[in-house]
């Protein structure tokens, strides 16, 4: 028993030259010739190739400009633009330098330092009876990574002059307490030594996460 094959479909000829009347596709990415040879032309023309300002973009199509599309775009031409340069009080407290402690004569009050709590990472506010301290506490994995973080803390704020108290907590804490004691509570330079020591790296010190199979 022979094996049955369908029989091709038969195209007219009438339907042969509709098919070939059909656009070819074109991606949508693709610029047509003529938008390419005039962006092209017009780059030639300014003597340098401008590869920054016609980067990521394309010149409109011609229905595009009959659309007056550019009108619909949100802006206006009178926009007026400024460059503001940041004051102390926008820039990051690690980028201060600490003031002269004779120029320190009154400690923050507590409203103050609750308000600079949000420019530092971690630390707290604590109140002994002596003053207001402001502390960080970092948990690491054993004693020798204790003394790394101790004296990447050191290393990092000594040339403030503003050293905070450093102890290891066995068996695995460091605490570090930030206070200015010639004026008896928190001054501006602790929040500031408080956040250059954010800057630290103390990922690799720290207990590793156990992963449960």
């Amino acid at each position: 028993m022979g094996m049955g094959f369908a029989a091709a479909p038969l195209l007219s000829l009438s339907s042969l030259l509709s098919i070939s009347r059909i656009s070819p596709y074109r991606p949508h990415n693709i610029l047509p010739s003529t938008a390419r040879s005039t962006s092209l032309r017009l780059r030639a023309e300014g003597g340098n190739l401008d590869l920054l300002g016609d980067f990521g973009a394309r010149d409109p199509f011609p229905a595009e400009i009959e659309s007056n599309f550019a009108d619909k775009v949100q802006g206006n031409v009178s926009t007026e633009h400024k460059i503001l340069i940041p004051n102390a009080s926008a820039l990051s407290l690690a980028q201060m330098q600490c003031a002269p402690i004779a120029d320190i004569h009154h400690p923050l009050s507590v409203d103050d330092a609750k308000k600079l709590l949000y420019k530092v990472v971690g630390w707290k506010l604590v109140d002994e009876g002596d003053g207001l301290k402001l502390e960080g506490v970092w948990k690491v994995r054993d004693e020798k990574c204790g003394e790394e973080l101790i004296n990447r803390i050191k290393s990092k704020v000594e040339s403030t002059g503003h050293l905070p108290r450093l102890h290891f907590e066995a068996p695995n804490l460091v605490r570090a307490r930030l206070w200015t004691s010639s004026v008896g509570g928190i001054s501006f330079n602790d929040f500031i030594v408080a956040a250059k020591i954010d800057e630290i790296k103390v990922s690799d010190l720290q207990p590793r996460l156990r992963v449960w199979a």
